[in-house]
């Protein structure tokens, strides 16, 4: 075991700048996984991560002990005083271990003819993990988002995906006007507009893109001229919007319950 007590330490330098820099993560290859739950979820699907970094605190919980236990012994494990380790912490309550683990790459092309879920210009790190645990939930494997997202492996996102992450083809950086104009399915994008049909009306059967945009200035004129389909979800309230990780969870079920009721025989 490893352990730095300066935060001159050229390592510690280093995860720091994994923990703030989406330019070190690309350039890296490289995520920062806070939590036994990610962990857990990374080494089920991608295998084990390439180091172990704990708190002083975080290094005798039982849950910790145990998983250290199942470690190879050619583990490399970074051990950290609590207060360095709170400046890489996200939340008040820190869980005392993270991973330092390779990024996951998705399939090399994206397929035109999967059920995909686009994010143009969606930037808050909370709302595209809520989205992709949403999404994979609802079995919507592949992910594109446009270049102009938050970047989906930043630890925030992390978090909020609950390791969705992991289930997923994400594709970043994404032409989203370019992808619909040859996706072979259906592609349906939620409309701020009264005349829009209900988001009931969107496609059941056959492979569907749901596209979802940014939380201030919804989608690009581009993008929403390149769905076939725009709906809205009805608001009898007050509010003007949904929070957009909302308005995507509910259009995913309506297509896993519009699916359902058809294995059903419509009941």
């Amino acid at each position: 075991m490893k352990r730095i007590i300066s935060r001159d330490n050229a390592h510690y330098r280093e995860l720091k700048r994994l923990h703030a820099s989406a330019r070190e993560r690309r350039r890296s290859g490289r995520l920062l996984l806070d939590g036994m739950h990610l962990i857990t979820a990374y080494q089920q699907r991608c295998g084990r991560p390439a180091e172990i970094v704990l708190s002083d605190s975080g290094a005798g919980r039982a849950e910790v002990v145990d998983y250290l236990a199942s470690c190879p012994s050619g583990m490399l494990i970074t051990q950290l005083p609590d207060a360095l380790w709170a400046e890489l912490a996200l939340v008040d309550t820190p869980s005392g271990i993270m991973a330092v683990a390779g990024w996951p790459q998705p399939a090399a092309v994206v397929d035109l003819a999967a059920d995909t879920v686009a994010l143009d210009g969606v930037q808050d790190p909370g709302n595209i993990g809520s989205i992709l645990r949403s999404a994979a939930a609802a079995g919507f494997r592949q992910i594109l988002l446009s270049a102009d997202c938050a970047q989906a492996w930043s630890p925030k996102t992390l978090r909020a995906g609950m390791g969705a992450h992991f289930q997923l083809d994400i594709h970043e950086g994404g032409d989203l006007p370019a992808f619909l104009a040859a996706y072979r399915g259906q592609s349906v994008a939620t409309a701020v507009n009264a005349t829009a049909d209900l988001y009931t009306a969107g496609p059941g059967a056959g492979a569907v893109t749901w596209v979802f945009g940014s939380e201030g200035q919804g989608l690009r004129a581009a993008v929403l001229a390149a769905t076939h389909l725009q709906v809205r979800i009805p608001m009898p309230g007050a509010c003007e919007s949904l929070n957009v990780a909302a308005a995507a969870a509910i259009c995913l079920f309506e297509t896993v319950r519009r699916r359902q009721r058809a294995v059903d025989g419509g009941r």
